[in-house]
């Protein structure tokens, strides 16, 4: 399956003074999604993208619903949707299952992030390794769109 879940847990400081947790944090969550996954991705040798030097160069979210704090994890699914020699483009939803709100599902927030692999040793990008490349398409999926008016090109 193209798209990785990760159980992301909310911390009592996440939330705002609104009581939902606050827009800064969902940069967080989806940070530690990634994080969480690339690690359990590792490869046998090299250690994963993110050990061998990976940097956020873009990023971008949309709040679709409000997301209350509480005990239970979040679902956050994440998939690649674009190569390029030397980065990739990532998507998130963060969401609850359909089983867990009645048989709908609930989207928190879409995200984004351009990805840049990262030569720690030489201080600069670097091209992905057809390794990389290969473990990484087996992520692709459809992006999602967003549901700004903003004219979109890419």
């Amino acid at each position: 399956m193209p798209r990785h879940r990760v159980l992301t847990p909310l911390r009592w400081s996440d939330m705002d003074a609104y009581g939902h947790v606050n827009n800064v944090q969902f940069l967080r969550l989806v940070e530690d999604a990634r994080v969480v996954a690339f690690a359990a991705a590792g490869s046998d040798e090299g250690g994963s993208v993110v050990s061998t030097g990976l940097l956020v160069a873009r990023s971008e979210i949309e709040y679709v619903e409000p997301l209350v704090y509480r005990t239970a994890p979040v679902a956050i699914d994440l998939w690649v949707t674009a190569f390029a020699g030397a980065s990739f483009d990532l998507q998130y939803e963060v969401r609850d299952d359909p089983a867990e709100k009645g048989g709908k599902p609930v989207i928190y927030a879409r995200a984004e992030s351009t990805l840049v692999l990262y030569d720690l040793e030489n201080h600069r990008p670097r091209r992905m390794t057809p390794e990389e490349r290969t473990t990484l398409e087996a992520w692709v999926d459809e992006p999602f769109v967003w549901r700004s008016l903003k004219a979109r090109t890419r």
